[in-house]
């Protein structure tokens, strides 16, 4: 999935549960699965680290960086940094399972517009919703 659709599902995950613990378990958990389905990626790692450290700020502006929310939205978007920063890849392989296991990451299915837009569409309903 695209950083930014990690970002909101890791959110809605921790908006449920409403625990700071449950939200960081679930939403690297969340990672995981999401990169099973089947999707396309979006090619600008520029573009990616934007969209998703600026839904992350949006989150937590709104809701306090502490929230079980902004708790979930960075455990389920943090596995990806190790695309981006200079992790430690023993045996020349990604440290996240879903980057590790060959197979687990599959291309095709959910267009990344789409993911781009679902993602929006559930940080807006989180930003504006009344407790």
């Amino acid at each position: 999935m695209i950083v930014a659709m990690h970002v909101a599902t890791g959110a809605a995950i921790g908006a449920a549960t409403g625990s700071r613990r449950r939200a960081l378990v679930l939403g690297l958990a969340a990672h995981a699965l999401a990169d099973a389905i089947p999707h396309e990626d979006i090619e600008s790692r520029r573009f990616e680290t934007v969209s998703g450290l600026a839904l992350l700020s949006l989150l937590a502006a709104a809701r306090g960086p502490l929230d079980p929310t902004v708790i979930g939205a960075a455990a389920a978007s943090a596995p990806d940094l190790e695309h981006v920063l200079p992790f430690p890849q023993p045996g020349g392989r990604k440290l996240f399972p879903s980057h590790r296991v060959e197979g687990w990451h599959r291309a095709g299915g959910i267009t990344a517009g789409a993911q781009l837009v679902a993602a929006g569409v559930i940080v807006a309903f989180l930003l504006f919703r009344k407790e």
